[in-house]
C-alpha cells in the first residue's frame, strides 16, 4: 500500500471517529475540516494511482460527507433554474 492510499485510509477512519463525537453545530464544522484535508489528499491518490482509484476514493469520502454533498447539489439545481429563466 503506499503513502496516499494510506492517507486516504486514516482521512476515512477520522472522519468515522469524529462522526461519533457529539456536536452542536451538526457536524458541519468537522465537515469543513474534512473537505480541507480531503481534498489534497484525493489530488494525492489520483497523481500517485491514477485516475480510476481517485474516483473510486472520492465516491467513498462522498459516502462519508453525504449531506455536504446533497446541500451543494441542491444549491446547484436552485442556481440552473435561475439560469434558465434568465435565458427565456
Amino acid at each position: 500500500m503506499n503513502l496516499s492510499i494510506a492517507l486516504a485510509a486514516m482521512w476515512g477512519i477520522a472522519a468515522n471517529v469524529l462522526a461519533m463525537i457529539p456536536s452542536k453545530d451538526n457536524l458541519w464544522t468537522r465537515a469543513y475540516f474534512l473537505i480541507a484535508v480531503g481534498i489534497p489528499i484525493l489530488g494525492y491518490v489520483t497523481f500517485q494511482n491514477g485516475p480510476w482509484i481517485g474516483l473510486i476514493v472520492l465516491a467513498a469520502g462522498m459516502s462519508v460527507l453525504r449531506w455536504p454533498v446533497i446541500y451543494l447539489t441542491r444549491w446547484t439545481k436552485s442556481k440552473m433554474k435561475g439560469m434558465k429563466a434568465v435565458d427565456k
